[in-house]
């Protein structure tokens, strides 16, 4: 399908995700109902991706070319605290997104995570069988799952450690960090047991797009070049801005943080975008450049 300037329904759009996903859609000049359930933007709608109902009664009124589900349960210890909710999120709320696409039989977008894989491996492919350790990862199985098998149209991409949102959305490692520096800590501790692939907003929502407008559905890793653990990030964090002569960062193994992160995650989150490049369609840059652009939104925060 051509995506510019087409009709947009994307749903849990309130996020970190969403803000990149609807800025691009508006950029090439989409109709975009943007909903989630935290309406913290003037142009988001309250919507639940739990309520099919709601979900439905909404779209039958926006008559959309393409559906985009960004709506999830991210945070791991809730999900381990409430598995319920975490399926009803993740995997209720994928299957009733789809249901509605599939009734306006257009294309339906879910997002998925390095997660589901079991850690056994230093590298995954789109190919490799998952193996979810947590609450989380299953329900975000399920929900790919689901998408592949029940969906008209239907494409999964698999994020790995996200960045994007900036310092008002941003939930995640990134701005941990910034945080911490922002209040004047000169000492990190980080793990460098766990291994990962660092994925821009910026360049996944246009990499949505790219494959979207293709037109070849399926199951597509879709993270940044490059790889490393949470410890390589965050040095490239303090040196990016411009503190590596104030600030120490220490490496740590995961029992560290074992009472606040308690969740089971995999050793290693690295995925290869096999299929993105094969085709042709990969649009996602090295994580470093990427993050070197990212904490730009970061450094108004530093000014004296």
């Amino acid at each position: 399908m051509r995506v510019e300037g087409s009709r947009v329904m994307v749903l849990g759009c309130g996020g970190m995700l969403g803000s990149s996903v609807r800025r691009h859609l508006v950029s090439i000049g989409c109709d975009v109902h943007a909903s989630d359930i935290d309406v913290n933007e003037d142009w988001l709608t309250y919507l639940d991706v739990r309520q099919y109902e709601s979900v439905r009664v909404a779209a039958d009124e926006f008559r959309p070319d393409l559906v985009i589900n960004l709506a999830a349960l991210t945070d791991l210890e809730a999900c381990e605290r409430d598995h319920f909710g975490s399926w009803r999120t993740n995997s209720l709320g994928a299957e009733n997104c789809g249901l509605v696409a599939n009734g306006h039989g257009v294309p339906y977008v879910y997002i998925s995570t390095a997660g589901v894989f079991g850690g056994e491996q230093e590298f995954y492919t789109d190919y490799d069988a998952p193996r979810p350790l947590s609450a989380y990862a299953r329900s975000k199985h399920w929900g790919e799952s689901w998408t592949l098998r029940s969906s008209k149209e239907g494409y999964v991409f698999r994020a790995g450690w996200m960045m994007g949102g900036g310092p008002r959305k941003d939930k995640k490692f990134i701005n941990k960090l910034v945080r911490q520096l922002v209040a004047g800590k000169d000492v990190l501790h980080v793990v460098d047991d766990k291994l990962g692939t660092p994925t821009y907003t910026e360049d996944f929502a246009r990499g949505i797009v790219r494959v979207v407008s293709a037109g070849v559905p399926g199951l597509y890793n879709q993270v940044c070049g490059g790889s490393g653990s949470r410890y390589d990030v965050a040095l490239k964090v303090v040196e990016g801005l411009g503190l590596r002569d104030t600030v120490s960062v220490v490496r740590v193994d995961s029992d560290h943080f074992k009472e606040e992160y308690f969740a089971p995650r995999p050793a290693s989150e690295k995925l290869v975008n096999l299929k993105l490049d094969t085709l042709g369609l990969n649009v996602m840059r090295d994580w470093e450049t990427c993050l070197e652009e990212y904490l730009e939104e970061f450094r108004p925060l530093f000014a004296k």
